[in-house]
C-alpha cells in the first residue's frame, strides 16, 4: 500500500512538472502566451533572433531614408528584404497603419509585443524625431553600432561562460548515468530499491536537488548587459 502510494505522488508531481514546464505552449504561434520556463525558452529566442536581424533592419531603413523614402515605404523596404521573425513583426505593423492605427500607437504596441529593449530605442527614435526633427538615419547608425557591440559583447560572456554550463550538464546527468549503469549491472537490486519506500523518496529527493542545482548554475552563469 505505501509502495502505491509513493508512486501515485511520484506521478502525480511528474504531471504537475511537465505541467509546469510546458503550460499555455501553442505550435505555429508566434509568440506564447504561456508563462512556463518552454514557452518563456521560445519566446526568448524568437526575440533573440530579432535582435539579430535589427541591425541588419536599422541599415536597410536608413538607405531607404537615404534615397528619399518615407518611414513607411522604410518599414516596407525591411519586409522586403528582411527575414523571419523581423519581417513578420514589421508586417504587423505596416498592416496596423494601413488599418487606421497612428504610428505611434503601432511602435507602441509592436515594441510592447516583442518585449526587445532594442527595439524600444529605435521606437524613442522615431518618436522624437517626428515631434523634434533631427536626422534619422544617423540615429540608426549609432544604434546598430550600439546593438552591434552589445552582441560582441554578449557573444564573449557566452564563451566565458560555456565550461560552467558544461560542468552543470554533466554534475546534472551524471545520477542519472549512475542509476542506469546500476539498473543494468544489478536489476533485481535496483528495481527493488525503487519500488521500496525509502528508494522511491530518494528518487525524488534526487531529481529536486538535480533540478535545484541546474537552477542555481543557470542564475550564476546568467548575466545581463
Amino acid at each position: 500500500m505505501m509502495v502505491l502510494l509513493i508512486a501515485l505522488l511520484s506521478g502525480a508531481m511528474f504531471a504537475g512538472l511537465v505541467y509546469y514546464l510546458v503550460a499555455g505552449v501553442k505550435f505555429n504561434a508566434a509568440w506564447q502566451p504561456g508563462e512556463s520556463p518552454l514557452a518563456r525558452h521560445l519566446n526568448n529566442r524568437r526575440r533573440a533572433r530579432f535582435n539579430d536581424q535589427l541591425p541588419d533592419a536599422l541599415a536597410t531603413m536608413s538607405n531607404a531614408l537615404r534615397a528619399g523614402l518615407s518611414i513607411n515605404q522604410a518599414f516596407e523596404s525591411v519586409i522586403e528584404n528582411g527575414q523571419h521573425p523581423l519581417s513578420d513583426e514589421f508586417r504587423i505593423l505596416v498592416q496596423s497603419i494601413k488599418v487606421g492605427m497612428s504610428m505611434e500607437e503601432a511602435l507602441e504596441t509592436m515594441t510592447e509585443r516583442v518585449g526587445s529593449e532594442d527595439l524600444l530605442l529605435v521606437n524613442t527614435a522615431i518618436l522624437i524625431s517626428r515631434k523634434t526633427g533631427g536626422n534619422v538615419t544617423e540615429i540608426f547608425d549609432k544604434i546598430s553600432d550600439t546593438i552591434r557591440a552589445r552582441m560582441k559583447i554578449e557573444r564573449k560572456i557566452k564563451t566565458l561562460t560555456a565550461q560552467g554550463k558544461l560542468q552543470g550538464i554533466i554534475v546534472s546527468l551524471m545520477p542519472v548515468f549512475l542509476a542506469l549503469i546500476m539498473t543494468m549491472l544489478k536489476p533485481e537490486m535496483m528495481i527493488g530499491f525503487f519500488l521500496s519506500p525509502v528508494g522511491a523518496i530518494s528518487v525524488l529527493v534526487t531529481i529536486v536537488l538535480i533540478v535545484l542545482g541546474w537552477w542555481m548554475i543557470s542564475k550564476i552563469v546568467k548575466i545581463d548587459i
